[in-house]
């Protein structure tokens, strides 16, 4: 795991705040986030899903739909922009039936851009966003970095090294603008959704789920450090 700033304190008490006055003996509620192009219910998502819960032994893993990709239909989605409302109320309920557990983020692809936005909101206290291929390229070559460089919870970025969407020099180059505190995990050869070629995996000595294993326990250091204080 590269690192580009520690973690220190644990949770945002007001903007840009953080305190160590609450025990984090408590599991956290995970709010996450589905990609553009597939809902909640997809392989990818559940087995997530299901990982982290048990990983992060979270009280609840809390998944949802945008309203463009319920019913069945696949639609094209909208900006990210026009989401995050209905992220911020998903996250506001689960955050009102956990009162006293800290709040983790979690989003794959676009749901990482909008939880980042969800976090960035000065009434939602999140201890962490954890961005699963977050999509730092748009489809025109431009860096969507502004939410980033305004964020100022805890975030741990999890890339394939093979993700066209998030050439790592330019997430790296951001990392060292980010005033939160941020750390990155590489998945040596994944793409976009941490697929490894068959001759890659032969090379390196892994297989698939060793490889998304290290990932987990990288997403579980870094929450237990950040409900730490350390």
């Amino acid at each position: 795991m590269a690192a580009c700033s520690p973690p220190s304190k644990r949770r945002r008490k007001n903007h840009g705040e953080y305190t160590n006055e609450e025990s984090s003996s408590q599991p956290p509620v995970v709010v996450f986030a589905h990609g553009a192009g597939a809902p909640s219910s997809s392989d990818w998502m559940i087995r997530w899903k299901d990982m982290l819960k048990n990983a992060l032994q979270a009280i609840e893993v809390v998944t949802f739909d945008y309203p463009y990709i319920s019913g069945g239909k696949k639609r094209a989605p909208p900006k990210a922009e026009k989401l995050v409302d209905f992220h911020k109320d998903i996250v506001k309920k689960a955050a009102a039936k956990y009162p006293e557990h800290p709040l983790i983020l979690v989003g794959k692809s676009m749901g990482s851009r909008v939880s980042c936005m969800v976090a960035a909101e000065v009434d939602i206290a999140a201890s962490a966003v954890i961005c699963l291929g977050y999509p730092l390229k748009a489809m025109n070559g431009a860096v969507r970095d502004e939410t980033l460089l305004q964020l100022e919870v805890p975030i741990l970025f999890v890339q394939g090294s093979k993700d066209g969407l998030c050439p790592l020099d330019k997430l790296e180059a951001v990392c060292k603008k980010m005033k939160s505190i941020n750390e990155l995990h590489v998945i040596d050869g994944g793409d976009h959704s941490f697929k490894i070629a068959k001759k890659h995996l032969q090379t390196k000595g892994l297989s698939q789920d060793e490889a998304e294993d290290l990932a987990v326990q990288a997403v579980v250091s870094f929450v237990s450090r950040c409900l730490r204080g350390k």
